[in-house]
């Protein structure tokens, strides 16, 4: 359930249109519950697993939100213990934004995109930034050629799931060929075919 994410997350403003628009008494069900943080399931960590990329908002110290893209190999985002994540951090574009925001203000806002099958997952978090050997050990994804330089940890605190509406779905270059090679193969097939009956001709 996403319960504290929603409490979070909600203000007054948010509250009052909610009001106005009748959707109010539906999300305030939704927020009941415990105040302890929202566990992570089997079913986010099998989402997060397999991610390649994600989205990371976080607060600026002039206070404006920074969204930065996190990209590495697939499994580079993983669950490391109870209610914590981390990611290994690769050479960038040298702006350090995200790290020094998190020396500011500690909370992050995670948008995790599975494009394919058109369902995305929302975290939030207090994250620190380590160069600690032994957690850039445990993050390493090996035989990936770039090297991490630091890692970040992630406490999270709540999550929430989103409909699949307006999700334009978009697939890699992988899982293009894995859709197309049954009928690259059927056609090699039948062109060999072809050549065999082209070949027994007189």
């Amino acid at each position: 359930m996403a319960q504290v994410f929603l409490r979070t997350m909600f203000g007054p403003g948010s509250r009052a249109l909610q009001t106005e628009a009748g959707s109010r008494s539906s999300y305030a069900r939704m927020e009941a519950g415990a105040d302890a943080a929202d566990q992570l399931t089997a079913r986010e960590c099998d989402f997060i697993a397999p991610r390649d990329s994600f989205y990371m908002a976080s607060i600026g110290e002039s206070g404006w939100p920074y969204v930065q893209h996190r990209g590495g190999p697939a499994g580079f985002l993983r669950k490391v213990e109870g209610n914590r994540i981390g990611f290994a951090d690769y050479r960038g574009n040298m702006q350090f934004l995200s790290v020094a925001n998190l020396t500011a203000d500690d909370r992050v806002a995670l948008f995790l995109m599975d494009y394919p099958n058109r369902r995305r997952l929302k975290l939030i978090g207090h994250a620190r930034v380590t160069d600690n050997a032994d957690d850039i050990a445990a993050l390493t994804v090996p035989h990936y050629p770039a090297a991490p330089e630091r890692v970040f940890v992630i406490d999270v605190v709540g999550f929430d799931w989103n409909c699949p509406q307006h999700i334009t779905p978009r697939f890699s270059e992988a899982e293009v060929g894995q859709r197309t090679q049954p009928f690259i193969d059927e056609i090699t097939r039948l062109r060999m075919r072809v050549a065999e009956l082209e070949g027994s001709k007189p």
